[in-house]
């Protein structure tokens, strides 16, 4: 792992080297620990400069820094920004990049009042973002092993859906399995909706309980050794109309042609198209709300983003969710989403739950 990080490291670098940058400040969590190896919940800035990296924590985590990183650690007492300004100056840096959108405007306010006389603050945006796109065999690894403990929770806890069950108790059991099982939480909040109010891509789980003759929607996500995993999947308890087959064929027939798509060099607008015009063929492509996918690795949304005018090429190494939906208010909304990596010959799906709908 350490000549993985110090490859990560030279190959920013020579971005910063590019963009004639004399030091980079790295405030982003994800991106401190993908340069640094460092796993605190907070507390971490990172400098780069001349190819030398400083992590600056706080007493709470000095231990945990020394042991986790190679990199230099400065801990310090009180705002961190202020003792990385002062380095920063000590090496006489000019042209000093952060991150544009990772910053507080507070934040951004306290690098000013620490300027010199000569130097700049340069905003720059995605650099580590677009690095972390294509993941390493480990990074993939780590992402298989979390998308297996997702699948097998889902499997044990979904038959517990039934009449009366509220959507909130069925999410918490969801939660509490993944961690069971070997998550170290879940990626982000599970939803567990049901009825008309599938057709919210987003809700959150009420005290609503469950009913004879309703669909039910789960999209969940670990997170395990820092790395996440992403899947919906439907149920329904009893038997389905003719429509609502007819709905769950159309969006699966969506995710099967937006899978087909994905490979290298197709351009991520490319496979969001695959899966609307599917859509569209079926006269549902207003009830698709949202983009095809999103990329994931140590945050569960992250570059490349499925839209419609993304112009990205994907890469093998890339990994990326695949989740077409088609919403229609007042019945429901179906969504059907695979974690997968983009290989050589096309793409390789983690998430191995089967994509049938379920009737329980």
């Amino acid at each position: 792992m350490t000549s993985e990080l110090q490859d990560r490291r030279r190959r920013l670098a020579e971005e910063l080297r590019l963009k004639k940058l004399d030091g980079f400040i790295v405030s982003a969590g994800p991106n401190v620990r993908y340069l640094a190896g460092f796993t605190g919940s907070n507390a971490a800035l990172l400098l780069m400069a001349g190819g030398e990296a400083v992590l600056f924590t706080d007493p709470r985590y000095q231990f945990q820094a020394a042991r986790e990183t190679g990199c230099k650690v400065r801990v310090a007492r009180g705002p961190l920004l202020p003792r990385l300004m002062a380095l920063a100056r000590r090496k006489s840096l000019r042209r000093l990049g952060f991150e544009k959108g990772r910053l507080t405007y507070e934040e951004y306010e306290l690098l000013s009042e620490g300027l010199w006389l000569g130097a700049s603050l340069k905003p720059v945006a995605g650099l580590v973002e677009t690095q972390r796109m294509v993941k390493s065999a480990r990074e993939i690894a780590l992402i298989r092993r979390s998308a297996v403990t997702l699948c097998a929770t889902f499997e044990r806890v979904i038959g517990r859906a039934s009449p009366g069950i509220r959507e909130k108790d069925l999410a918490a059991e969801f939660d509490y399995q993944m961690r069971r099982l070997g998550a170290d939480q879940p990626a982000f909040e599970t939803i567990v909706t049901s009825g008309e109010r599938t057709a919210l891509p987003h809700a959150r789980p009420t005290a609503n309980r469950l009913a004879a003759n309703q669909l039910v929607l789960v999209d969940m996500g670990a997170s395990q050794d820092g790395y996440a995993s992403d899947m919906t999947r439907m149920a329904f308890l009893g038997s389905p109309s003719r429509r609502l087959k007819q709905l769950y064929a159309a969006v699966l027939e969506a995710q099967l042609a937006a899978l087909d798509a994905v490979r290298p060099g197709i351009s991520a607008g490319a496979v969001d198209r695959a899966a609307r015009n599917a859509l569209r063929a079926r006269k549902l492509d207003r009830a698709f709300l949202h983009s095809t996918g999103h990329g994931l690795g140590l945050e569960v949304h992250e570059p490349p983003r499925l839209g419609k005018r993304e112009k990205t090429r994907l890469a093998a190494g890339m990994v990326i969710t695949i989740e077409p939906g088609a919403y229609l208010e007042g019945f429901g909304g179906v969504r059907i989403e695979d974690t997968v990596v983009v290989t050589p010959g096309g793409c390789d799906i983690l998430t191995s739950t089967p994509k049938e709908l379920l009737l329980l």
